[in-house]
């Protein structure tokens, strides 16, 4: 199997992977806001990002966004498609840029790091212009959720994905990157 189409294979099976564990495992972390709900879709997304970098992370992210928002979360539609985009878009393009110039395992923890409080702070920011709209609800009632609830939520979500793929992510590295091969993009 030549280079190109082993890296997509292996991208596939990772917006397969990220499909089947948001449809297995989610819940609310809040009672307040039971539509926000933690799950581990991220994680596949994040290795893919490491593995192949933040070119990729984004394809990753756009490919299961869709998917994942026309089937097992076809509850919260077009909006939850465009808020899960700009969580992980946010953290593949912090966390997949800051791995690929320092390519450590230190870098990888300051790149979800950075990468998890800037979720934080850009989802506090869209859930105040892009909730309103969607949910048909007023500014001030978005606004007063953002510190108690929006920023921790996605604080923790973001937080405790990160966590799992840095703990897991040289694993599995060497079971889909071939030597030689990891960094490709540019």
């Amino acid at each position: 199997m030549n280079k190109s189409t082993r890296k997509l294979t292996i991208m596939a099976m990772l917006v397969a992977v990220s499909i089947v564990l948001v449809y297995l495992i989610h819940f609310p972390i809040f009672p307040a806001a039971p539509f926000l709900e933690y799950d581990p879709a991220d994680i596949p997304i994040l290795v893919g990002t490491f593995a192949f970098g933040p070119v990729a992370g984004f394809l990753l992210t756009l490919v299961t966004c869709i998917i994942q928002g026309v089937t097992v979360s076809a509850g919260s539609g077009a909006y939850g498609i465009i808020m899960h985009l700009i969580a992980t878009t946010t953290m593949v393009l912090i966390a997949g840029n800051i791995y690929r110039v320092k390519h450590t395992k230190a870098g990888a923890a300051i790149g979800l790091i950075i990468g998890t409080i800037c979720w934080g702070i850009v989802m506090c920011i869209a859930n105040h212009f892009i909730t309103p709209l969607f949910m048909g609800v007023p500014v001030e009632a978005v606004d007063a959720m953002i510190i108690p609830i929006i920023l921790p939520f996605n604080l923790i979500k973001a937080g405790v994905n990160s966590a799992i793929t840095f703990v897991i992510y040289k694993t599995i590295s060497r079971h889909i990157i071939h030597r030689g091969e990891e960094k490709t993009e540019s």
